[in-house]
């Protein structure tokens, strides 16, 4: 999976990073001694960081396959990206 990462490009690495950290800031946020509804609002707004990469990275990977199947050129190779 790790060469999968590296193989990939700048923008797929970027979207990869931050869906990391605002997950992980979710997670600590789920645990923080903060009221309840400041901790609800900042979980609820992280995950929908998060979520909202993720949506993006799906797009852009379903965009970039229909382009190459268009061009008759493998997806997965960087050159096609």
């Amino acid at each position: 999976m790790l060469d999968e990462i590296r193989r990939a490009n700048r923008d797929t690495r970027a979207q990869y990073a931050l869906m990391a950290v605002f997950g992980a800031l979710c997670i600590l946020a789920a645990f923080a001694p903060l009221q309840e509804s400041i901790r609800i609002t900042t979980v609820g707004t992280l995950f929908g960081f998060t979520a909202g990469l993720w949506v993006s990275h799906l797009l852009q990977v379903v965009q970039s396959a229909a382009e190459a199947n268009r061009n008759g050129t493998d997806p997965s190779t960087p050159e096609s990206q």
